[in-house]
């Protein structure tokens, strides 16, 4: 007969901080320094045996952001916007989620830019030009 899975309580702490309509399940593990903070009309749903990372920052805006069963987010992860985090899911640390759903199952490394298309800035921002120097005229 397999042992019985542990049982685990969510775990929190004074340094993390939740705002808005936060949902934690059992068995979630919240580091120090975590903000989820879910915008008015939004939600974060954060699911069961789920790890959140040292100073991971969670913010929906515009939709719901959920977190599947048993996902990990490394230390420094920020997912911003409405998208979902598959369960099983792994995601590196220093990783930035902008409104794009990660699967099932997937593992993004470290510092991965996981952007949904149409919010991706296609052309690099225009760098401005020197101006000359105007030159002093002889008296």
């Amino acid at each position: 007969m397999p042992p019985s899975p542990l049982q685990l309580n969510p775990i929190t702490t004074d340094q993390s901080f939740t705002t808005g309509n936060v949902v934690v399940a059992a068995g979630a593990a919240i580091a120090p320094g975590v903000l989820l903070q879910a915008d008015g009309g939004c939600r974060i749903l954060v699911g069961q045996g789920v790890c959140l990372g040292l100073g991971c920052v969670v913010h929906a805006s515009g939709g719901d952001i959920r977190i599947g069963d048993g996902a990990n987010l490394g230390a420094g992860v920020l997912v911003v916007g409405s998208c979902e985090i598959g369960d099983r899911a792994i995601v590196g640390s220093g990783t930035t989620i902008l409104s794009q759903s990660v699967p099932a199952d997937a593992l993004l490394p470290n510092s991965t830019l996981w952007v949904k298309p149409n919010v991706a800035a296609t052309t690099p921002p225009a760098v401005p030009q020197p101006q000359a120097k105007p030159q002093a005229k002889p008296q």
